[in-house]
């Protein structure tokens, strides 16, 4: 319990030393440039990144290690999975704004949804795995907007209405 507490300690000492304090970072000229704290790489024993993507109802589970740059989704490869060209163009787009195409190994495995809202879902989880493997590439991909889960889902059915929106027909007589 002692070690506990002496690290905790510690960290706090860590922690006041680094801090920059309000009335410095208030007062400090325009082209002073302030450091943000970089994050901590995030692997599990095998030398992996997990992440999880979300996207409709779609949910992916992702890991990532360094490789020639072979995509499983639910032990299939991505051209027979994901048919279409377009899909696989989404699943990519994270690897091409960090410049890393071909570079990583994905696993992935992914239920719920359709082929869309799944391409989308591994799109998400490959991308929160590249930051967590390598926390410099964070700023370009959250630029790019990919760390953000889009919220988007189906409008549900309200009582009154055929569909969401749509009214029963109308008759006047």
């Amino acid at each position: 319990m002692s070690d506990n507490r002496q690290s905790l300690s510690d960290l706090g000492t860590i922690a006041a030393d680094a801090a920059v304090s309000a009335d410095e970072f208030l007062n400090a000229p325009a082209n002073v440039v302030f450091e943000a704290p970089l994050r901590v790489q995030e692997l599990d024993k095998f030398g992996r990144a997990y992440a999880t993507g979300r996207r409709k109802d779609a949910v992916a589970r992702v890991w990532l290690k360094p490789g020639s740059g072979k995509i499983t989704i639910n032990g299939r490869d991505q051209e027979v999975y994901f048919a279409r060209p377009t899909l696989r163009l989404v699943i990519n787009q994270p690897f091409g704004v960090a410049e890393r195409t071909g570079a990583y190994d994905v696993i992935c495995t992914v239920k719920g949804g359709g082929l869309s809202g799944q391409a989308g879902a591994v799109k998400h989880g490959i991308a929160q795995a590249l930051t967590k493997y390598e926390p410099v590439l964070r700023t370009a991909v959250k630029r790019a907007g990919f760390l953000t889960r889009d919220s988007r889902a189906v409008e549900r059915k309200k009582y009154g209405k055929a569909k969401a929106r749509r009214s029963f027909q109308f008759s006047k007589r």
